[in-house]
């Protein structure tokens, strides 16, 4: 576990373990402008959040993406997700092909068309916060054709072209 500010946070699942116990964290008062109170209120109710919860994790995001060049946060099903600048991948996802190309980053800026530094950039995340990317993961491997059949009804399963040659 991370010394720190906020202890356990993890994007991939909601904000569910960020720790505000008063050993591990302080208390810092800001002031907004009315217009951005409401909005991070707004945000806060969307969540299910307190807007002091919301405010420490718009804080955290923040201090993340001034630390790793390409990476931002979104709202996914799953909850917030560290994702790359520009694509539709989450960090975690961008570590699967990492993983399946024998942790080649040249290999998997080939195969997604983009500069090594980009993948370089999601390989830096994942090492700096591995428990977040690993639940991901292992969220990720968990799910199979049977509970996405219930997510999507008309999902169909599909063999690769190496199997069907088989």
């Amino acid at each position: 576990m991370r010394s720190g500010v906020l202890c356990s946070y993890n994007a991939y699942n909601s904000y569910n373990k960020i720790s505000m116990s008063t050993d591990n964290s302080m208390v810092i008062s800001m002031r907004l402008p009315v217009a951005s109170g409401k909005r991070l209120k707004r945000m806060a109710n969307r969540h299910g959040w307190t807007p002091s919860d919301a405010s420490a994790r718009l804080v955290e995001e923040g201090l993340r993406r001034s630390e790793f060049a390409f990476i931002d946060f979104r709202d996914s099903p799953v909850g917030r997700q560290a994702c790359m600048q520009g694509s539709t991948l989450a960090v975690w996802e961008v570590m699967l092909l990492f993983r399946s190309y024998k942790q080649d980053a040249g290999a998997v800026a080939t195969h997604l068309r983009w500069p090594e530094a980009k993948v370089q950039a999601a390989v830096n995340y994942a090492e700096a916060f591995p428990e977040e990317i690993q639940e991901a993961i292992a969220e990720n491997d968990a799910a199979d054709f049977k509970s996405l059949k219930r997510m999507l009804p008309l999902a169909t399963e599909a063999a690769s072209r190496k199997a069907a040659k088989r």
